[in-house]
């Protein structure tokens, strides 16, 4: 699968500055209104991708490309281990994605693709090993600039960031260091640019940012790609809960929120973006655990001990008010184009699709067990076959 092409190179000086004259192509003079505003919105998307690709701001060297690369709209361990290679001062081995946060070493970034974040801890979260501290430091993952940018309003993996600007303004001085800038046209520029064809994972994906047309989910070819489709149709079928299974936390017209059939299963919200799916609980990325003590309003304490409590860092409770939505909580991505966005989940600890659904499976396990360790089996009990045929599913949601 390969996202839409940039389509507006910057092949001049002029572009760059989006200093476009608009000709007419029959007679030679200068075009219309309609022709004017075009080249316009050319020249400014133009401008927005060279701050893209570009621009330092006079921070660390690194640029948005830097870890949003144009392919994957990420960062992959393979794709950092290139670059190690070909060059081991790489501004992506700086600062936050060296494995002291100051500039040394790259092993972490190499292995696991994962960046260091500095989180705020409310004003009623403290670190039961540090009670002085008002921040802590997470591992994650880089998000995908594919499709989010037109399509998704919920940004960050944890929600924290309220717009595209506050996004743009937050990595740019927070990750690139930068002493300087954006200005606001530039800001602007950037934000275009970020919506412009070249973040798409597909044409249809495009049109639907466009023209609002829905994307259909793919039939399926083979036998296998049926069979995994009914993983993800959204259903609720109590003869054979594994249908429609996928599609309790995938569904809607980006495949990246909660159904129907989960709130008639266990009371979730329809249209809910942030869960847990028991990647803190289970840590296989092994990130150092902290005990998170949060003070109720009643001045009782509940203790959260996590690498990641996720959301509940943003909401700042640390109680759960629903199934799986708050605490080691995160923001439910879209499938679309998600055989090109590896590693997955908030702390890049399934470096390939077949890790994801070994995750789930593990995950359902523990879900669908209602009596826990009864002598009641759980409902969902993924087999091999299953694994494979959504992982042959999910490379077709292009």
């Amino acid at each position: 699968m390969t996202p839409v092409r940039y389509l507006f190179g910057i092949t001049s000086g002029l572009l760059t500055l989006g200093l476009i004259v608009s000709v007419s192509a029959s007679d030679g003079r200068p075009g219309g209104d309609d022709d004017r505003e075009h080249d316009r919105d050319r020249g400014r998307v133009a401008s927005g991708r060279f701050l893209f690709e570009k621009e330092t701001f006079g921070g660390n060297g690194r640029t948005c490309v830097t870890c949003h690369t144009r392919d994957t709209g990420t960062i992959s361990p393979e794709e950092s281990r290139r670059r190690f290679r070909r060059n081991p001062s790489d501004p992506l081995f700086l600062h936050d994605g060296s494995d002291d946060g100051l500039g040394n070493g790259a092993t972490r970034m190499q292995a696991d693709a994962t960046v260091l974040v500095t989180i705020p801890l409310p004003d009623h979260v403290s670190l039961a090993d540090d009670p002085a501290a008002r921040s802590v430091t997470l591992r994650r993952g880089v998000p995908t600039t594919l499709n989010t940018p037109a399509l998704d309003p919920v940004l960050m993996m944890d929600g924290r960031q309220p717009t595209l600007a506050a996004q743009a303004l937050g990595a740019i001085h927070d990750h690139a260091q930068a002493l300087g800038g954006p200005t606001g046209p530039e800001l602007e520029r950037l934000i275009e640019f970020e919506k412009s064809d070249d973040f798409f994972s597909s044409p249809a994906l495009m049109l639907y940012a466009r023209h609002g047309r829905v994307p259909a989910l793919p039939p399926g070819r083979t036998e296998s790609e049926v069979r995994g489709r009914r993983f993800f149709e959204d259903v609720l079928d109590f003869s054979d809960l594994k249908h429609g299974a996928c599609a309790t936390c995938h569904a809607g017209p980006m495949l990246n929120q909660t159904n129907a059939a989960l709130q008639a299963l266990v009371g979730v919200p329809v249209g809910t973006r942030f869960q847990s799916v028991l990647v803190s609980e289970f840590n296989a990325a092994q990130n150092p655990v902290h005990d998170y003590v949060f003070t109720n309003p009643d001045g009782t304490q509940s203790h959260v001990v996590s690498p990641d409590p996720g959301r509940a860092l943003i909401s700042g409770i640390g109680q759960e008010t629903g199934l799986f939505d708050n605490v080691n909580a995160f923001k439910i991505p879209s499938l679309w184009g998600v055989a090109k966005t590896a590693p997955y989940f908030h702390d890049n600890s399934a470096k390939t699709l077949e890790d994801v659904v070994a995750h789930y499976r593990n995950f359902l396990l523990l879900a669908s067990d209602l009596d826990g360790p009864g002598p009641m089996p759980p409902f969902v009990d993924l087999t091999p076959q299953d694994e494979a045929d959504i992982v042959a599913y999910m490379k077709l949601l292009k």
